[in-house]
């Protein structure tokens, strides 16, 4: 069976937090699963990312801001399949580019136009744990873009899609499903 698991920045949040999620990765694989494992930037990385770059200008240019960005989850990506290498389980790190993830040319809001999974393919292939850099791709330009908001729950669907994967797990540290975003709307109402 073919798992595709994401990772929230709450989940990746902290190296404590990379450690944990590498057992749970390495659990779903000595299950006898192929994993492929999308994360997200550490908590507070992009709003960091966002806020040094406002440093200088309000409105920094869009191309500048998906360079910048997208570095968040390379780092938890390069992170996770360090510490699994170091358990002795065989992973690589892909960036969306390397994942085969391509979009249209809109920067900081692109859409995902199609993903080459030939590498991932490959690296399950040879028993690896694939860990990919959500939120990000490369445009059909050749510039790095990001996704917006949410990108790396759209990046693991459609990761899990492009692998045929048989399950998508998305997994994110909060105490609660709410209305709407409560960091947002004061009057979000938790669901049952």
């Amino acid at each position: 069976m073919l798992i595709v698991q994401k990772y929230g920045g709450t989940s990746v949040g902290t190296l404590e937090r990379i450690e944990a999620v590498a057992q749970r990765v390495i659990k779903t694989k000595n299950e006898g699963h192929d994993v492929a494992v999308i994360v997200s930037a550490m908590s507070g990385v992009t709003n960091q990312l966002i806020e040094q770059a406002e440093f200088f200008t309000k409105t920094p240019v869009g191309r500048e801001m998906d360079v910048l960005l997208s570095s968040g989850e390379r780092v938890t990506s390069a992170l996770l399949a360090i510490a699994l290498n170091a358990k002795g389980y065989a992973a690589i790190a892909f960036s969306g580019r390397g994942a085969g993830i391509v979009t249209d040319n809109f920067h900081t809001k692109a859409r995902i136009v199609s993903i080459d999974p030939k590498s991932m393919q490959e690296a399950l292939k040879q028993g690896k744990i694939v860990v990919v850099a959500g939120f990000q791709g490369i445009s059909t330009a050749g510039e790095v873009t990001t996704l917006g908001r949410g990108g790396s729950d759209l990046s693991a669907v459609a990761v899990a899609g492009a692998l045929n994967a048989d399950l998508c797990e998305i997994y994110t540290d909060v105490d609660g499903v709410y209305t709407t975003d409560p960091r947002i709307e004061p009057k979000a109402k938790k669901l049952d």
